[in-house]
């Protein structure tokens, strides 16, 4: 009933235009909880590309719409779109488009993510430790000093997959996913969460970036 309502609203809001809806995320992977949201993603023929969420029953319904082109072609050098897309469910399509789509990211996901150039790296490298410098400046300040460790470790855990070559993962499987590729960070990781002081969670963290990052040289200096 809320995918009928979901599919009915899209209708009528890109009548027109509407090539094919495509159903992404943990109900896609039909992993659904009581509280998780419903990702769509709706292809289109024009460039009148937005997001919007709605909200059906006791359901949370995010919605992107995207010229269906330009996904295709962003297969290539997004490394998002391969994963997400490979376990999408069309749920409406014309000419089979959705369809063809969803083979084209599960061959792309096939081929591997693109490897990471030395500039990537070392920006990956910049953006924890400044996150992670921000946090050691401010923390005397604990609430705040908590926020940007969170932001450090946003940004760890992504750097550590496109450093070893992996593709994202969805959020609730990322920590178990590198801590089965990687024990020792793991065991790091779950001391980091469940560290209560500022001070240690601190001193976890430049352990987790010296451990991520231990052959990325830092930034030029050019003064």
């Amino acid at each position: 009933q809320i995918f009928a309502s979901v599919l009915r609203h899209i209708r009528g809001m890109r009548g027109g235009d509407l090539v094919a809806i495509i159903l992404v995320g943990s109900g896609a992977r039909r992993a659904l909880t009581r509280h998780s949201d419903l990702d769509f993603i709706v292809l289109i023929k024009g460039q009148d590309e937005g997001e919007e969420t709605i909200r059906v029953a006791d359901r949370q319904v995010e919605i992107r719409y995207r010229e269906y082109k330009s996904v295709e072609q962003d297969l290539a050098h997004v490394p998002r779109l391969p994963p997400l897309l490979r376990k999408g469910r069309v749920l409406f399509e014309h000419d089979a488009i959705g369809t063809k789509l969803l083979d084209k990211a599960n061959q792309r996901f096939r081929s591997g993510p693109p490897a990471a150039n030395l500039n990537e790296k070392i920006r990956l490298k910049a953006d924890c430790f400044h996150w992670l410098g921000k946090a050691e400046d401010l923390s005397h300040q604990p609430a705040v000093a908590t926020y940007l460790l969170g932001r450090f470790l946003e940004d760890l855990l992504e750097a550590v997959l496109r450093l070893r070559g992996f593709w994202p993962a969805a959020p609730a499987d990322l920590l178990r996913f590198i801590a089965s590729r990687d024990p020792a960070m793991g065991e790091l990781l779950d001391r980091f969460l469940t560290e209560p002081t500022v001070p240690k969670r601190l001193a976890l963290g430049r352990e987790l970036a010296d451990r991520a990052f231990h052959d990325i040289p830092n930034p030029p200096r050019v003064d």
